[in-house]
């Protein structure tokens, strides 16, 4: 079984940073594209940011300007940076990737449990 696993939420105050993780744990998958994904009360879920194995990177428009996306693929894990945070980035985040596993012949999408961020002003 392959999970998702998230960390790096919390508090912090407008003007701060905070770093989110996302480690896939498992046996037997190969991972695709992985990214990040925000939901903040009573509004849709929204791309922040996504990437691919080959490091190409896609923001939306929540994304732009102040987070930065990376992974590290041989520890199969995707990072946010967020940087100059403001209270309307206050969502809970979730990773998100495409993965297939060995016994599967196509890729499908896995998410995280999410984690919570709060920018307070």
């Amino acid at each position: 079984q392959v999970q998702l696993v998230e960390s790096g939420g919390g508090l912090v105050q407008a003007g701060g940073s905070l770093r989110l993780s996302c480690t896939a744990s498992g046996t037997g998958f190969s991972i695709n594209a992985m990214g990040w994904y925000r939901q903040a009360p009573a509004k849709q879920r929204e791309l922040v940011a996504t990437i691919t194995r080959g490091a190409t990177t896609n923001y939306g428009d929540s994304g732009k300007g102040r987070f930065t996306i990376s992974r590290d693929n041989p520890k199969n894990t995707v990072y946010l940076q967020m940087n100059s945070l403001k209270p309307e980035d206050t969502a809970i985040y979730y990773c998100n990737a495409a993965i297939r596993r060995t016994s599967d012949i196509t890729y499908r999408d896995y998410w995280g449990q999410g984690t919570q961020v709060t920018v307070s002003s």
